[in-house]
């Protein structure tokens, strides 16, 4: 079961939870039907997301089992057959249309809109994955870009119109995740003396610049969505606060990159860095407080 769960890279399923942010930012989720909602637009993302992966994995076998990490893959170790990996890729997609059809019987006729974002994932993620994974800056643009289609599912499912500072805010979040990967792999590259093709176009020196620009972007976006009028009536003005800890986690995001150059993989920050985790929780348990105290 473990080389299953691998393949289909359930720990990166933590990315999809950017579904659930319309419903979080529309100060609805104490409201059980659009959780219900969110839910299903989680899991078919995330399914989604795994076909993508078992196709990534299986065009780069020949690459993977060079690098030191990646030869442990499922398809690159030889854990898991071709022919499996395209049994499972088949079974994943009938299961997407499958709810996809659930998903038309809760929501009516507008699921086309979030099916329409399911499909230009999907469509974007193949090309990103045979060709544009290899140009720089538009490799981790696309990567951005898929945060924002996330954005957009749940919104789309949910009847929950995304706000353009909320969309601002997941794009260059996104890139600073991106970024900062991308830099991890450039000082792993430095001490291996071994670099591959997607980072040619990239440095540490454009990246440290490009990291810190992304994130003072996230800050100011933050900030320009906590003070807009609707989200005050929302929540109050004391929303205006929780900044504190957005800055804090960005700060030290940036420690855990610049300082440690432990972030190759963004998403094992939201696993092992207990600072970061207590930070969005407090941020998290801060937000519906106040969701619930205007209420």
């Amino acid at each position: 079961m473990k080389k299953y769960l691998k393949l289909f890279r359930v720990e990166q399923w933590v990315k999809n939870t950017f579904v659930f942010l319309p419903v979080f930012f529309a100060g609805k989720v104490l409201q059980w039907e659009l959780l219900v909602e969110s839910f299903l637009a989680f899991v078919i993302f995330s399914l989604t997301a795994s076909a993508i992966y078992i196709i990534n994995d299986y065009s780069d076998i020949a690459s993977d089992r060079m690098h030191p990490e990646k030869k442990n893959r499922p398809l690159a170790s030889g854990a898991i057959s071709k022919l499996t990996a395209k049994l499972l890729l088949l079974a994943l997609l009938v299961v997407v249309v499958g709810l996809c059809f659930v998903a038309k019987e809760l929501v009516g006729e507008v699921v086309w809109k979030f099916c329409t974002v399911i499909v230009a994932y999907f469509v974007l993620n193949l090309a990103y994955t045979f060709k544009l994974k290899h140009i720089a800056i538009v490799d981790i643009s696309i990567i951005a870009i898929g945060f924002v289609l996330r954005v957009f599912a749940g919104g789309y499912l949910t009847g929950i119109l995304v706000s353009q500072w909320a969309i601002l805010l997941t794009f260059v979040l996104a890139l600073v995740l991106a970024m900062g990967k991308r830099r991890g792999e450039l000082v792993n590259a430095a001490i291996s003396g071994k670099s591959r093709k997607a980072l040619d176009g990239y440095n540490v020196q454009f990246a440290d610049i490009a990291l810190s620009m992304s994130v003072t972007l996230a800050i100011i976006s933050y900030l320009m969505f906590t003070v807009q009028p609707d989200v005050q009536e929302k929540f109050g003005n004391r929303i205006f606060y929780t900044f504190i800890f957005v800055v804090f986690a960005f700060l030290r995001y940036l420690q855990q990159t610049l300082v440690y150059n432990k972030t190759e993989s963004p998403t094992k920050i939201v696993y092992k860095d207990r600072y970061i985790q207590i930070t969005v929780l407090l941020w998290v348990f801060t937000f519906l407080t106040f969701i619930y105290l205007n209420k």
